[in-house]
């Protein structure tokens, strides 16, 4: 179920649940064996149903606490409430409530988790090559500081690597022109964007400590591939904070 999970923890006992799930450990079949997350890919919505619910009870929450997106490739970024939408149309959310637990789908985009561990305001954020450039992260910062955050800390999950992303040169040019980082070159030396790396330059200007979760998803069949397989499932990023016990 899970390619990488974390718990982090800051002061007064507060604790903060980071990870990013895999392949494993679901219902679905076929192309989007097994654990497909994602509600638009053709899967049975029972079987997205009960995929979800499995990592609701992973994380501790139940399966109406854990907040999905409609996500569309937007810069917009929406603060949540626990009597707020479970399914907001954005490509961001942030929210200052325990017990609340985040999503974001990916199937070769870079999901990003932001949490700021003193003041009890988590994010998490969809970054495709659109977000990147329309600097999503900046945004979701800044409603998180919005919401009191001062030193939140990023953790980057798996994602298309910059050698499998291959693009034309124009619009690798027009990406590097927002973030000089996300120019590189494919496997045979074409034109290619690292939109992981182009996430991380700009967390780093931001002065963000910053985990990087390593993993390609073209490269690796326990991650979902949209660029591999077209026909695919998707993946998640999860977050979930925990006031501490008094």
């Amino acid at each position: 179920m899970w390619w990488w999970r974390d718990t982090l923890t800051g002061p007064g006992g507060r604790t903060v649940d980071v990870g990013f799930t895999d392949t494993e450990g679901g219902v679905s079949g076929g192309a989007l064996a097994s654990l497909n997350l994602g509600g638009r890919v053709g899967d049975d919505p029972s079987n997205v149903a009960r995929n979800r619910a499995t990592v609701a009870a992973a994380v501790g929450v139940g399966a109406n606490d854990l907040v999905f997106m409609r996500q569309t490739h937007s810069a917009d970024v929406l603060s949540i409430e626990a009597a707020g939408d479970r399914e907001p149309a954005s490509d961001g959310v942030v929210t200052a409530d325990n017990g609340l637990a985040l999503a974001v789908l990916v199937a070769d985009c870079t999901p990003v988790l932001l949490a700021d561990l003193a003041a009890g305001v988590i994010g998490a954020v969809h970054a495709g090559r659109p977000g990147m450039m329309a600097r999503i992260v900046d945004n979701a910062l800044d409603r998180m500081r919005d919401l009191g955050a001062a030193n939140p800390v990023a953790i980057v999950g798996p994602s298309v690597c910059g050698r499998c992303y291959e693009v034309p040169l124009a619009m690798r040019e027009e990406a590097a022109a927002v973030t000089p980082e996300s120019r590189t070159v494919s496997w045979t030396g074409t034109p290619a964007i690292d939109v992981a790396a182009g996430v991380v330059a700009q967390l780093h200007a931001r002065g963000i400590p910053t985990t990087w979760v390593p993993g390609c998803t073209r490269e690796n069949d326990r991650l979902f591939s949209y660029r591999r397989d077209h026909a695919t499932g998707r993946f998640a990023g999860v977050i979930v904070q925990r006031a501490a016990h008094v």
